[in-house]
């Protein structure tokens, strides 16, 4: 494991030829650059909700293999963190957005629900929550909470992969004759392009804190990865497809990604 600061990797596996050497310019050249970013991208590797398993591959659902993993929910069981993450939020949301331009905040279940409130709270506006399906009783309901059509509703989901998943909770809230043109995430992973573009599609901006680049520059000035789990990092980072086909990786699935 290469997550803890100051430690090693104990895979003996060689890094990606391919990959170039990597250098601060090199790990600043796609990172946000913003304060937000960077601050949100240190946290998020002190509460170790990222980590680096160069030698043994994470594969997700999608078939990927990758050198990285993150999970955004334990966020929530870090007070300080939290409060620090989500301070960063509602700056970047009124930056970007303007809380005066969002009626409604939205949580995508499940990940996005307590963010949703989090953000809710701070910004002082109604919160909604959006299923994956209508459950099967009652009113089949799949949005949660009071939703007055015309509302500008703000979707927030915990991270984006390729952003296929927000799209069901894009048409659920149109369905209910709900303004959606914004969605936000803690953590995008910026190397996707249809994460933008399938979003952009549907005519959603996609908003985040910050992306696998940002965590790899705090990643190396924090010395939280070793040289094998920069060096492979990167190399995932750059062409995320070649990296998981040449490490056990399958071709993703049709199903939709995060």
């Amino acid at each position: 494991m290469a997550t803890k600061k100051k430690t090693k990797s104990a895979g003996t596996a060689p890094a990606t030829k391919a990959a170039k050497k990597l250098t601060p310019k090199a790990n600043s050249d796609r990172a946000s650059g913003t304060p937000e970013a960077r601050d949100t991208a240190r946290l998020l590797l002190e509460i170790e909700a990222i980590h680096c398993r160069p030698e043994n591959p994470y594969i997700f659902t999608s078939g990927r293999a990758s050198p990285v993993y993150i999970d955004c929910r334990k966020i929530i069981s870090f007070p300080e963190a939290r409060a620090k993450i989500m301070a960063h939020a509602y700056k970047v949301i009124e930056k970007a957005i303007g809380w005066n331009k969002i009626d409604v905040v939205a949580g995508g279940e499940t990940a996005g629900i307590p963010f949703a409130a989090f953000l809710a709270a701070l910004s002082k506006k109604p919160m909604i929550y959006v299923r994956k399906q209508p459950k099967g009783f009652g009113r089949m309901a799949q949005i949660e909470g009071e939703l007055k059509p015309g509302k500008r509703v703000l979707l927030v989901e915990d991270l984006a992969t390729d952003g296929g998943s927000k799209l069901v909770f894009i048409e659920a809230l149109k369905k209910a004759e709900a303004k959606v043109t914004d969605c936000f995430v803690v953590f995008h992973y910026g190397i996707f392009p249809q994460s933008i573009e399938m979003l952009a599609a549907a005519g959603v901006k996609l908003h985040a804190l910050a992306t696998w680049w940002d965590a790899l520059e705090a990643a190396e000035k924090h010395k939280y990865f070793d040289e094998m789990g920069l060096t492979e990092t990167r190399a995932f980072l750059e062409e995320p497809e070649k990296w998981s086909a040449s490490h056990g990786g399958r071709p993703p699935s049709r199903a939709l990604g995060r």
